[in-house]
């Protein structure tokens, strides 16, 4: 019997899934079905929503945050004093306040209230940051004054929950308020602080130490300390694991489909191919044939979906400029087996018309910014956490080799893991990268975080632009306003590449909010950006083909890297490149390229070695048909041989 049978056995014995005869269309979301005119709660939203609340409780508790506990029902108050004592939240003086309302809105200044048994106690003088409601249905006041006030309620819900209050609640546990399900809720609190209590008593003393130095005069230190910001950032270690350590993929295809059924796919559609002369988003650009780099994603997770059966969506999220390419795109996926959406970046995501959107946050610059704040407003990660996603798999925009893999989301859970960078060597150390086969320990300083960064600087491994981030972490981040991107602090420090690569991408910023950390070393091919039309002759040469989706590289190739192909602005426009090449040359044996002028390719050329091709100001070189050039040079027609 799997842990989680176990669990749901243990909510079924608390009579938490038997709803009530009436069952508000919101609430459905949250039904198994009726039974006897009665809804029946589905235990698996159940115990998803109370792990989110009790994730959400944890982290509050981890910043040593104010709780005040709701209940006006005398059958629990000696459960909830039992819990409270535990916890060290228990007061006798305040006891009365659970039986109370109306005290949060005048929580400002210290009054006195009278309880319906007539106790004499005192409000509290600060508001709470989570209020925690057993009885919702009886205490809809309480939760209106911590609405007005900001204050992040965890309540239980049960099937005739009316709107005006359920919207109100960030992390509603449907339920049935049986004195069971009360007693097993409120030692599951119990414990979750007693365990963030010990493990918070543990990191005090390390967190000491980490203190920046104090009473520093502020004039004349802005740059300085401006500059070690950056300098922490780039220090920020990172642990790095081998691909070929990961475990495999479980035999039975039931285990590798509810791992899926826990991924959502974000993929970035924000780039317009303006630059390559080309009036569309890049992923319209054809690169295999008629697919482009979109039909290559969407044909990847159709795969996925159909060989396991499982529901994997894809958001994509444009730009203004992007969105209406997509949606025209977008119209030959309707019969396929995936669930796509296409939004705008740093607009809200209405897939919850029940959450109030907040407004744009300008701390975010890279694209990954947008992401999160278009991800977190609109309700759309309580979305996707109710529906028990539980990472999200963030791919660039001009990565078209991104692979949605299995393998790593299983190392990822397996290994409770916050953050994912998945990375691949640098192309001057690919034939050396036999030495990687074991997890170290590396620095940001060696990652190259952007693909147009300066050749001059040397990395040891690059980004491919593809993050996996657990979607109950950064529920909780947000959630504590935690999770501030400050990349202002980058925007006039110094000119060095490391220090413009950081103010480009919010990965160095958002890597320090994460406890667990890990970067994978994936395969060389993996990375394979699509910025100019140099990219795209690599693309459809013989080198790539694709199959299922994914990207395959020519077993032919004996060099473990790509060759080095710079074509000069002659080619730069994809409808000159297009008409420069009656057909791809073959570059298999191909180790470094180099064309400068007007120079026309015939059909099957074969580029072997280093090639070099320079016209003259006003000659015109064509390559002819069958031309096979290896290790040359060509400065004149009569060069060719």
């Amino acid at each position: 019997m799997t842990l989680h049978s176990i669990l749901i056995q243990k909510l079924l014995s608390t009579k938490a899934h038997v709803g009530r005869q009436v069952a508000t269309h919101h609430f459905k979301l949250y039904t198994y079905g009726f039974r006897n005119r009665m809804a029946i709660i589905d235990s698996d939203k159940t115990l998803i929503c109370m792990r989110n609340a009790l994730n959400f409780i944890g982290s509050l508790v981890r910043q040593k945050g104010r709780f005040m506990f709701v209940n006006t029902n005398w059958l629990f108050d000696e459960i909830i004093e039992e819990m409270t004592k535990k916890i060290g939240c228990y007061s006798p003086n305040a006891t009365a306040l659970w039986k109370m309302s109306g005290i949060l809105t005048n929580s400002g200044n210290p009054k006195k209230f009278r309880s319906r048994h007539k106790k004499l106690c005192f409000g509290p003088t600060q508001p709470p940051d989570c209020l925690v409601v057993i009885d919702t249905e009886r205490k809809s006041s309480v939760i209106m004054e911590a609405d007005r006030l900001q204050v992040p309620i965890v309540a239980l819900v049960d099937s005739s929950m009316p709107l005006e209050i359920y919207k109100r609640i960030a992390y509603p546990i449907p339920a049935n308020d049986s004195v069971q399900f009360i007693y097993l809720f409120c030692n599951l609190i119990t414990k979750t602080f007693l365990y963030e209590q010990k493990r918070l008593g543990s990191t005090e003393a390390v967190a000491v130490e980490e203190e920046l130095p104090k009473a520093q005069p502020r004039e004349g230190l802005d740059h300085v300390e401006e500059q070690m910001k950056i300098d922490d950032v780039l220090k920020k270690e990172l642990l790095l694991v081998p691909y070929g350590s990961l475990a495999p993929l479980p035999d039975d295809i039931a285990e590798t489909k509810n791992l899926l059924d826990k991924l959502v796919v974000l993929k970035f559609n924000g780039v317009l191919g303006t630059a390559m002369g080309f009036n569309g988003p890049k992923s319209a650009i054809k690169v295999f044939g008629d697919s482009t780099p979109l039909d290559l994603f969407v044909e990847q997770i159709e795969f996925l979906n159909g060989k396991y059966g499982c529901n994997v969506p894809l958001i994509i999220l444009d730009s203004a400029e992007t969105h209406d390419e997509t949606l025209k795109a977008m119209g030959q996926y309707k019969k396929s087996r995936i669930d796509v959406h296409s939004l705008i970046q740093g607009q809200n995501l209405q897939l919850n018309p029940f959450q109030k959107p907040k407004e744009h946050d300008d701390l975010y610059t890279s694209d990954h910014g947008p992401l999160l704040l278009s991800l977190l407003t609109g309700g759309t990660l309580d979305v996707l956490l109710s529906k028990g996603k539980e990472f999200a798999l963030v791919v660039g925009s001009d990565n078209v080799a991104a692979v949605i893999d299995p393998q790593i989301l299983n190392y990822l859970i397996q290994n409770k893991i916050e953050f994912c960078l998945e990375v691949t060597p640098a192309a001057a150390l690919e034939s050396s990268s036999s030495t990687y086969s074991t997890p170290e320990r590396c620095q940001l300083a060696d990652i190259s975080l952007n693909s147009s960064q300066s050749p001059m600087v040397k990395f040891k491994f690059s980004d491919t632009r593809s993050l996996w981030l657990n979607l109950t972490t950064i529920k909780r981040l947000v959630d504590t306003n935690t999770l501030k991107i400050e990349t202002s602090s980058f925007s006039e420090v110094g000119s060095s590449d490391k220090q413009l690569l950081l103010q480009k991408t919010a990965v160095g910023s958002m890597i320090k909010f994460f406890d667990r950390v890990v970067g994978i070393n994936v395969p060389y091919p993996r990375s394979l950006q699509l910025s100019s039309t140099s990219d795209l002759l690599l693309l459809q040469s013989d080198l790539y083909t694709s199959n299922k989706g994914l990207v395959v590289r020519n077993a032919a190739r004996a060099s473990p890297v790509n060759p080095s192909i710079d074509l000069g602005p002659e080619f730069e426009k994809i409808n000159d490149f297009r008409s420069r090449f009656k057909s791809i040359p073959s570059i298999v044996e191909l180790d470094s390229l180099t064309v400068r002028g007007d120079v026309w390719f015939g059909l099957g050329v074969a580029l072997k070695g280093n090639v070099s091709i320079i016209a003259k100001p006003g000659v015109k070189m064509e390559i002819p048909d069958g031309a096979v050039l290896e290790n040359q040079e060509i400065n004149d027609p009569t060069d060719i041989k």
